[in-house]
């Protein structure tokens, strides 16, 4: 194993620029548009960054980061940062989790803990997983890939993590967002080793005919083009003209923050409330993060591959997968539009949650993702 225990450490001065640049930031004319009608809403913005400038403390998090099991390994010629939490029994199922956009790995480290230690939250103990927390490639902790296009796609990092370094002969996966496609290229390259996917997005079939869908499929497509002409535009641009944006969100770290929290708003189940589901500072962590790191820029990369037709594509995916729709979510597909594409063993609605509901329903997500598991080990 190449693995080395991995811990983060962010100079007096880059913290001290960072609260500088805050202080100084030029606040941007206000169109009249009232609260969040047209993007983030100032008042709410202004207030989160006096909190970043002067009272967020970076040390608290930074120690809370550093007493996580984090390591680094070196796959295809760049380091790739991942977590471990070893499962409280013996014999366990080796599952990888992915997060998305705007999204690290801190997020699912409350997913994590219930998957590797249910016995801590009230579950059965012999249910548990050791657990991988990757962070993608140019996100937090992992290098971006050394060559445009990539020589290696992530589902096949993960692949070489899992299998060569870490010896999984046998494993699950589970993702969202980014982190749904890459668990569904896994699933469908490596139906060898991976025993089943745990899904809280689906990707279309590869084709279709119009004329096959039934009256739910309709009504699902009709709100995804009603949210991509609403909501779709930071993906556009992420995928079409990413270094036009990319410079300013490297420059200014309120222009950073703008961008990132109005989606944990829109995408939540907050019912427009952001403190309902987010304190100020799991925000200010996850802007941190990026910002820290410098790795807005090279998170906004596989939206970029995908547009310019670089990511492998998923045309069905064999081995047993569960989907798990929260009702905030950006995207809410039906069952049988799913099973265009994968073998849909499970199939859940959740009562409660959005977009990132290993943050905001961690035991929901826990439970639905051991209940699937443990069904197909009988």
């Amino acid at each position: 194993m190449t693995s080395q225990p991995f811990s983060f450490h962010v100079d007096d001065s880059v913290i001290d620029d960072l609260r500088h640049r805050v202080a100084h930031t030029r606040w941007a004319q206000p169109l009249g548009a009232p609260g969040w009608q047209a993007g983030t809403d100032a008042d709410q913005l202004r207030r989160l960054a006096e909190h970043w400038g002067d009272g967020f403390d970076w040390r608290e998090h930074e120690a809370a980061i550093n007493e996580l099991p984090s390591f680094t390994t070196d796959i295809d010629g760049a380091a790739l940062h991942y977590l471990r939490f070893d499962a409280a029994s013996d014999g366990a199922l080796p599952i990888v989790l992915t997060h998305g956009w705007p999204s690290t790995f801190m997020e699912l480290v409350p997913l994590a803990r219930r998957l590797s230690n249910p016995g801590e939250f009230g579950g059965d103990p012999a249910t548990a997983f050791t657990v991988i927390v990757p962070s993608l490639p140019g996100f937090g902790f992992s290098q971006a890939r050394p060559t445009f296009p990539s020589d290696l796609p992530t589902h096949e990092i993960w692949h070489r993590l899992m299998r060569h370094e870490l010896g999984f002969e046998r494993y699950a996966a589970h993702g969202g967002d980014l982190g749904a496609g890459v668990t569904s290229r896994l699933g469908q390259a490596h139906p060898e080793s991976v025993v089943g996917i745990h899904l809280l997005a689906v990707s279309p079939p590869a084709h279709f005919d119009d004329a096959s869908l039934d009256e739910q499929e309709r009504t699902y497509l009709a709100a995804v083009r009603t949210w991509v002409a609403d909501e779709g535009a930071y993906q556009h641009q992420q995928q079409t003209r990413p270094m036009s944006l990319a410079p300013a969100l490297s420059d200014s770290p309120v222009g950073l923050l703008a961008w990132i929290v109005e989606k944990y708003r829109a995408w939540s189940d907050s019912h427009g409330d952001l403190g309902s589901r987010f304190t100020d500072d799991f925000l200010l962590a996850q802007a941190s993060l990026y910002w820290f790191t410098n790795t807005i820029s090279s998170s906004f990369r596989p939206y970029y591959e995908h547009a310019q037709g670089l990511s492998v594509p998923i045309t069905g995916v064999s081995i047993p997968t569960a989907i798990a729709v929260f009702p905030a979510d950006i995207s809410r597909p039906p069952r049988q539009w799913a099973e265009r594409s994968y073998n849909v063993r499970r199939f859940t609605e959740m009562p409660r949650g959005g977009h990132f509901a290993a943050h905001e329903e961690p035991q929901l997500l826990a439970d639905d993702i051991r209940e699937f598991f443990t069904t197909l080990a009988r």
